[in-house]
């Protein structure tokens, strides 16, 4: 398949919204798939669509289980599928999340996490101990006893729609009162790994087929669309190029 101009919309108002958004979403836990593409022989710059293979539901390795299913549902909350483009369980966010958690950021080797620990103002940061892979994992032990408690035993991911987002609501206001991480810091660092997941390189996990960056109307690694810098009042005419030279 040749590149050929988009009749896509690129939706800028996307980033207008607030962090959570009540609206119709897909049914959590769907599958992750992913469509591949293939380059021509010869490098002539056509894109050849793969065979439409599913590919096999990813096997998390850091969370589990109980810990999977909260990411599921939470990802499915933070960005659902919607009138404006895929969810974050379409894309795939809720892999890139398992896999960045193996990473040396996410278990803080690159962090300062020693003490003194006092309260300071937001202005410099969080100052706590935790780093950030334990950070949503405290959290998401913290969020299924909360919901437990409030709702006979169900965890989060067993709640309805309106309660999820409920409680994603409480801890982003800071309500929840944890003691062992605050909840805005849980909220806040969730809400940007699942940011991160959906536009970030499909090589990571998330955005797969580029869907995100397809939505916004972003080129990806294209060479050159420097005559497009500028250009305010349409779309970019031709598809997004991911790290790996795959074209959507």
């Amino acid at each position: 398949m040749t590149d050929k101009p988009s009749d896509a919309q690129p939706r800028r108002s996307f980033f207008k919204r607030i962090a959570i958004v009540p609206l119709a979403a897909s049914a959590t836990g769907g599958a992750l798939l992913g469509q591949g593409v293939a380059m021509s022989p010869g490098g002539s710059g056509t894109a050849v669509a793969a065979a439409q293979t599913p590919e096999p539901p990813y096997t998390p390795t850091f969370f589990n289980a109980e810990e999977w299913a909260f990411v599921i549902a939470a990802c499915d909350r933070l960005i659902p599928k919607d009138e404006h483009g895929p969810g974050a369980v379409e894309l795939g966010v809720p892999e890139f999340l398992d896999r960045h958690m193996q990473t040396p950021y996410a278990a803080g080797n690159i962090w300062y996490t020693q003490g003194p620990y006092t309260e300071s103002s937001t202005y410099f940061g969080y100052q706590g101990r935790l780093v950030l892979r334990d950070i949503l994992r405290v959290g998401i032990k913290a969020m299924n006893a909360r919901s437990a408690a409030d709702f006979s035993g169900r965890q989060f991911a067993q709640l309805e729609t309106r309660q999820q987002e409920d409680l994603l609501k409480q801890a982003e206001a800071g309500k929840l009162k944890w003691e062992d991480v605050p909840d805005k810091i849980f909220f806040n660092s969730l809400l940007t790994e699942v940011r991160n997941g959906y536009f970030a390189d499909p090589k990571h996990g998330g955005n797969k087929g580029m869907g995100a960056w397809k939505m916004i109307g972003y080129p990806g690694m294209r060479a050159d669309y420097v005559d497009w810098v500028e250009v305010r009042d349409k779309p970019y005419p031709i598809g997004p190029v991911d790290l790996a030279g795959r074209r959507a």
